[in-house]
C-alpha cells in the first residue's frame, strides 16, 4: 500500500480489485443493471493501463484539443465527456477522478482498479488463475468474491462470484450502512 491521504467522497465508494483477467468488468456489467433496477444512481471510475483516446483525429473536438485546449468538453443531447490533457504523463489519482464526478446526482461510486489505493474494496479472486490473494496484504478489502475455495483463510465475508443477486445485496447493504 502506498502512503496516502484518506479518500473522500460525499457518497459511498466501493472498489472491485483483482488481477487482470479475473473478470472485474464482466462482473460489473452484470451487477450494474441490478443496482440501477433498485433505484441506485451509480457513478463508475475505471482505471485503464492502456492508451485511451475517446476522440478521433479529424473530429473538431480532437483538433481543438490537439491545438492546445488543456480541457475539452464534448457535449451532445444524451451525454457529454470531459477530456483533460496532462502536461506530463503520470499515474491517475483516484481522488481527482472522484472529485470530477457530480456526486450530488449519485448514490454510489464504483471503482474498477486502483487496487493499490486504500479505500473499501471487494476482491475478486479466481484460485484457478494461481495468483495470490490481495486481502492478505490489504486491510481495505471488505469482502472476497470467489468461484472456488480460497487458498488463505479469512474472516472477511466470502461471496459467490457467480451469484450476482448476492453481490447486489451485499452492495445495497454497504450503501445503506454508509449513506
Amino acid at each position: 500500500m502506498r502512503e496516502q491521504r484518506a479518500l473522500h467522497a460525499d457518497v459511498p465508494i466501493l472498489g472491485f480489485a483483482a488481477y487482470s483477467g479475473t473478470g472485474k468488468t464482466t462482473t460489473l456489467k452484470k451487477l450494474l443493471p441490478h443496482l440501477t433496477d433498485v433505484g441506485l444512481r451509480v457513478g463508475m471510475i475505471k482505471l485503464s493501463h492502456h492508451k485511451v483516446e475517446i476522440d478521433k483525429p479529424g473530429k473538431d473536438s480532437y483538433e481543438l484539443r490537439k491545438a492546445g485546449a488543456c480541457q475539452m468538453v464534448l457535449a451532445a443531447h444524451k451525454c457529454w465527456a470531459l477530456m483533460v490533457e496532462k502536461a506530463e504523463p503520470s499515474e491517475p489519482v483516484l481522488q481527482e477522478m472522484v472529485d470530477a464526478l457530480h456526486q450530488t446526482q449519485l448514490d454510489l461510486i464504483l471503482v474498477e482498479g486502483f487496487r493499490h489505493e486504500a479505500f473499501p474494496k471487494i476482491e475478486l479472486h479466481r484460485p484457478v488463475m494461481g495468483r495470490p490473494v490481495l486481502y492478505a496484504d490489504d486491510t481495505s478489502i471488505i469482502a472476497v468474491a470467489t468461484d472456488d475455495t480460497l487458498p488463505v483463510e479469512t474472516s472477511l465475508p466470502i461471496l459467490d462470484l457467480n451469484d450476482i443477486p448476492a453481490l447486489t445485496s451485499f452492495v445495497i447493504n454497504y450503501v445503506a450502512r454508509h449513506s
